[in-house]
């Protein structure tokens, strides 16, 4: 029988998910974890998300979910709950953290469900911070950095943050890849980050659009010479940025309308 679409359940290794077996994962755990966005019971990327979890099981635990348990413990959580939801894959050691016994082991599968979100519309306003994500190509839980960060960048007075690392390039932001704009190439930063879903998808998509793409070290000051810059992540595929640290930009709307049109052009699937 299908859960009412306004509740949004949670399972563990493909089983509905006990209040004794969540109070542990609230406070610790070594994990990893994807993010998406279900529409009409339908999801985009899903190969590129099936990917991010296995390349990060076998650096983490030596050993991955099949991709058949994870499409089937996907399947099930988005029959169960609404057409349209927020659904979250966090593969996690059973045994915990700071714990020899957490390595080698075979990791457990959590699958969460929530409202769906379309994110921000922006524009948004981003202080420019210096940090660098540990383990930036995973992505993984317990970052208190990416929210300390945010508090920090809003007492500023802006809306979020983007971070600058030892080299002083703009990497990503807090839950946000970014990505630039000259008037004719979209433009990548080359730095040590978290290469997101949504950016493999637009990646893919701009490539059949022909449009042209590169990836450049982007400095603070390399920001004046830029026509637009923009954030993406599982929600959206664009929300404008029209400062990064003192720098101010142009809202550059034909930039993001070409971003959501990459987007709209990637096919949805069911798991």
């Amino acid at each position: 029988m299908a859960i009412h679409p306004h509740t949004y359940p949670s399972y563990i290794n493909g089983h509905p998910a006990t209040a004794s077996q969540l109070n542990p994962l609230a406070f610790a755990g070594f994990a990893h974890f994807t993010a998406m966005q279900v529409r009409n019971a339908r999801m985009k990327g899903l190969d590129l998300h099936l990917d991010r979890l296995r390349n990060a099981s076998l650096e983490f635990f030596g050993r991955a979910p099949s991709d058949e348990l994870l499409r089937s413990q996907i399947r099930m959580a988005m029959q169960e709950g609404a057409s349209d939801q927020s659904l979250t894959v966090t593969v996690f050691s059973p045994h915990g953290e700071f714990t020899a016994d957490s390595m080698d082991v075979e990791p457990a599968v959590l699958v969460r469900t929530a409202a769906p979100s379309d994110g921000p519309k922006g524009p948004l306003r981003l202080a420019a911070i210096e940090h660098q994500r540990p383990l930036a190509a995973i992505k993984h839980v317990g970052e208190v950095g990416k929210t300390y960060y945010l508090h920090q960048a809003i007492r500023q007075g802006f809306d979020d943050a983007a971070f600058v690392d030892e080299r002083g390039c703009l990497s990503e932001a807090t839950i946000w890849n970014l990505v630039f704009w000259d008037g004719d190439a979209v433009i990548w930063p080359r730095a040590e980050m978290l290469k997101g879903t949504m950016m493999g998808m637009v990646q893919r998509q701009l490539e059949r659009l022909e449009v042209p793409q590169r990836r450049e070290f982007i400095t603070l000051e390399r920001l004046r010479e830029l026509s637009g810059a923009a954030l993406m992540n599982s929600w959206t595929p664009g929300v404008p940025v029209t400062a990064i640290g003192s720098h101010a930009m142009d809202e550059a709307s034909p930039f993001i309308e070409l971003l959501h049109e990459a987007h709209e052009a990637e096919p949805a699937e069911c798991p």
